[in-house]
């Protein structure tokens, strides 16, 4: 069983940053692919982006560029750097996980999610 536990979420101006992290419970965090999805009022979950055990990444097209992702195994958390945010950035974010060393887009694929935390982006 993995445990999420989202922080770091909040109110920016656009074209501001923020960076979430993800704690994570659980020995097995280095084995797991992790990564972030969103979701705005009224729309469908979103893929943000994932990060495998070895370190390979992937974006969303919308993101790519302005969001880095990293992960620490030694302190089983996990990070998303968001800097040129913008207000379509507005939604719910959720820290994801995955047993397999196949990054997924689809949020059926991931069993474990955190809560979520709020961010917001101002005109």
């Amino acid at each position: 069983q993995v445990q999420l536990v989202e922080s770091g979420g909040g109110l920016v101006q656009a074209g501001g940053s923020l960076r979430l992290s993800c704690a994570a419970s659980g020995r097995t965090f280095s084995s797991y692919v992790m990564g972030w999805f969103r979701q705005a009022p009224g729309k469908e979950r979103e893929f943000v982006a994932a990060i495998s055990a070895a370190g390979s990444e992937h974006y969303a097209d919308s993101v790519k560029g302005r969001f880095t992702m990293s992960r620490d195994n030694a302190k089983n958390t996990l990070y998303l750097q968001m800097n040129s945010l913008k207000p379509e950035d507005t939604a719910v974010y959720f820290c994801v996980a995955r047993r397999s060393v196949v990054i997924a887009t689809d949020p059926k694929n991931y069993p474990y999610w955190g809560q979520g935390t709020q961010v917001t982006v101002s005109s």
